[in-house]
């Protein structure tokens, strides 16, 4: 493809030109709000991030194909694609580029001059800058994770050369509008901590502009190790894949990835939390046994909602089959995935999370909090648990069964209120009545008690 290999000192003030071929349209800059709890854009307006994973997008899809992608996530409402600039130092993408030479992470393969134009003009990183831009286009975030975990754990990448490398794509990045930092990648923060602060603090001293977090392994949050970092400007934690009876970890939390939100909102200083990766839609619990039974869109909604409610400031959802672009063409695909990517595109889940993006931009944002002193009575315990959230005029109580639900009426702050369920599946809103503080009944969900009948009882008080 006539590359050649720019010296280090050069690449780190290369100029983009490439990068410019496709028409911008600028994003607001993301910042974390004044209470410290959710992210806003630059005029002040809520961002409730709605997330989806696609780690191995820049390796595995071409132009065409990534199109289709990012035009099917936007539609459905997300604003936000999880993908890894590097997954592997041997990386490819779908044209054979590669993105390294001689697997060393602080020199990338660079093409002078390219094109877009021309598939034999433009490298691996003008593929990276090609999808960056359609996704602006489309009005979404890139959460980019520079070098995927493993390949630090491995001794694969010094102190030295983590430096190199995350100033080179912090300079690479730092001027486009729609870029998010993910430091990690699966990996617990405790295995080469340094060289995860070398890449966060070159990163915010490179590009301040934008959002830093680290994204941790299974079962684990990036507030173990970082929260007090200065690079660290929001955490997150990935609930993982296991179900309750297969979590061995010292936290034991199960599915209950409320437990993390909690844990985190509590943390000081106040930063905001996110679950970064819960359990995948159409992935076998606890990933590795496709006899096990697997994951659905029912157990998504779970997730979402419960972290929601208990102070996260939006969720991330996954299908196995679209996280890894399962083709085809591949030999055999990871984790059991039953379906082609291109299928798992409107897998049900991924339309269902619009409607809580929806119901939580729908009352007064900012001063929102997780609130279990409405719930009258027992709480509940793994899949009966009930979670509620509130603001000063309004409150929403989830129930992932259907059970009823009793509201304390001393947790009201109005001598009425008008009841109604939201039905997280489709998004409808329907009337059950307007009472007074003192004459408040037990709801009763539509349907029967069981798993995925789930419905959130949203309140609206009256002064």
């Amino acid at each position: 493809m006539g590359k050649f290999y720019l010296a280090i000192a050069f690449i780190m003030t290369l100029c983009l030109s490439c990068s410019n071929e496709i028409e911008s349209n600028r994003l607001g800059r993301l910042e974390v709000s004044e209470n410290g709890r959710f992210l806003q854009d630059e005029d002040g307006n809520p961002f409730f991030w709605l997330g989806d994973t696609g780690w191995l997008l820049f390796t595995k899809l071409n132009r065409e194909e990534a199109i289709v992608y990012l035009d099917n996530r936007a539609e459905k409402g997300f604003n936000v694609i999880q993908a890894s600039l590097v997954h592997g130092i041997s990386a490819k993408n779908s044209y054979g580029d590669s993105a390294l030479l001689n697997r060393n992470i602080a020199m990338p393969v660079i093409t002078e001059g390219s094109s877009f134009e021309n598939e034999a003009e433009y490298d691996y990183w003008d593929h990276i800058d090609y999808i960056i831009r359609l996704a602006e286009e489309r009005g979404l975030y890139m959460a980019l994770i520079p070098v995927w975990g493993s390949n630090v754990r491995a001794g694969l990448v010094s102190r030295k050369q983590a430096e190199t490398y995350a100033s080179y794509i912090a300079n690479r990045y730092k001027t486009y509008s729609n870029i998010i930092w993910l430091n990690g990648g699966d990996v617990p923060g405790s295995d080469s901590t340094e060289v995860w602060n070398i890449i966060g603090e070159t990163i915010q001293k490179t590009d301040p502009d934008h959002l830093v977090t680290f994204h941790p392994r299974g079962r684990m949050q990036s507030s173990m190790w970082f929260h007090d970092e200065e690079w660290l400007d929001f955490n997150m934690f990935q609930s993982g894949h296991r179900r309750y009876d297969q979590d061995d970890t010292e936290l034991n939390y199960g599915e209950d990835n409320w437990r993390y939100a909690m844990a985190d909102y509590n943390r000081v200083p106040v930063k905001p939390t996110i679950d970064g990766e819960p359990s995948y839609e159409g992935i076998p619990q606890g990933l590795h046994d496709p006899e096990e039974p697997y994951w659905t869109d029912n157990d998504v909604r779970r997730y979402a909602y419960w972290s929601v409610f208990a102070g996260c400031f939006g969720f991330t959802y996954g299908h196995n089959s679209i996280m890894q672009f399962y083709k085809p063409t591949d030999r055999r695909p990871a984790y059991g995935a039953k379906i082609y990517w291109t299928e798992a595109l409107d897998a049900p889940g991924s339309s269902q999370l619009q409607h809580l993006k929806s119901l939580m931009l729908s009352r007064p944002y900012f001063e929102r909090v997780p609130d279990q002193s409405l719930i009258a009575g027992d709480e509940g315990e793994k899949y009966h648990r009930l979670m509620a959230t509130a603001g000063k005029n309004y409150a929403f109580v989830y129930t992932y069964n259907g059970r009823n639900i009793s509201v304390s009426g001393g947790a009201i702050p109005s001598d009425s209120l008008t009841a109604n369920w939201f039905n997280p599946r489709n998004g409808e809103m329907s009337l059950i009545g307007r009472y007074k503080n003192n004459d408040i009944p037990e709801f009763d969900p539509p349907g029967e008690i069981t798993d995925g009948n789930d419905w959130v009882l949203v309140l609206d008080y009256h002064n």
